[in-house]
């Protein structure tokens, strides 16, 4: 896909991967719809593009949420036009063990609304977008490119039993609509991050980053344009849908 005034919308986009992501697609002069839940970061994300020259517009959407994620869709259309790219990057993470033992008893568990928290914005927000995304795609006739962004946590990773699933159910969203969708010319990926530098990773212990670091093979963490760099190659590539790129440095939990 030539990206150039290409409507490409990012969800988490104000901050993190989702704003690395709006800058490199947006410096290669596509046009961007960063949908994030607070105006303020929204703002302050498009203010920065702008000092680099890149065009962006801000939209409040809640993923999880179906009423909101049709309406921040359709207003996207109405200011910029239909989309042409739309990544799934939004997501949280509400870490806790399935059981927390304790000389043979139980003491905690993750609680359903842990899990269904975890499930409702990194799942459930990934395939309403995605749904909105390609019947706008679809609509104007003109093909498109979803992606998914999921996690080297896919795999599973203690402490993250609804991250990991949902995580691992984003993929098998972009192997179903990859069949579902070529017909109408519209290509999946998804991209899975391992370690990488963000403002999550900055407050964490320099003790706890340091074994995290030691234990990739290239003795590093990524960088957000690492990812970014995925990102744009599932746009560039018009022979690839349907697959996983993971970009984690090497590294396997």
């Amino acid at each position: 896909m030539n990206l150039n005034e290409k409507v490409i919308a990012i969800t988490g986009g104000a901050r993190g991967l989702g704003f690395a992501m709006a800058r490199h697609l947006g410096a290669r002069g596509a046009r961007l719809a960063l949908l994030d839940t607070r105006q303020e970061a929204l703002d302050a994300a498009v203010a920065r593009l702008a000092e680099q020259g890149i065009a962006a517009s801000g939209f409040v959407v809640d993923v999880s949420n179906e009423a909101s994620v049709v309406a921040g869709f359709a207003a996207i259309a109405d200011e910029l036009g239909p989309v042409s790219g739309c990544v799934n990057n939004a997501g949280i993470t509400d870490d806790a063990m399935l059981v927390k033992v304790k000389e043979g008893r139980v003491e905690k568990r993750m609680s359903l609304a842990a899990w269904q928290r975890g499930l409702d914005v990194n799942l459930t927000g990934a395939f309403l977008c995605g749904r909105e995304a390609a019947t706008h795609m679809i609509e104007a006739g003109e093909g498109g490119v979803i992606v998914n962004i999921s996690s080297i946590s896919k795999a599973g990773n203690m402490g993250q039993s609804n991250y990991a699933a949902a995580k691992a159910g984003l993929h098998a969203l972009t192997v179903t609509w990859a069949k579902e969708l070529a017909r109408y010319a519209i290509r999946t990926a998804t991209v899975a991050p391992g370690f990488v530098a963000t403002e999550m990773t900055a407050a964490m212990r320099p003790d706890m980053l340091e074994r995290i670091e030691q234990s990739v093979p290239l003795n590093r963490l990524g960088e957000p344009d690492h990812i970014a760099q995925s990102v744009a190659f599932a746009f560039d590539n018009d022979y690839f849908t349907g697959r996983i790129i993971e970009c984690d440095g090497g590294l396997r939990l």
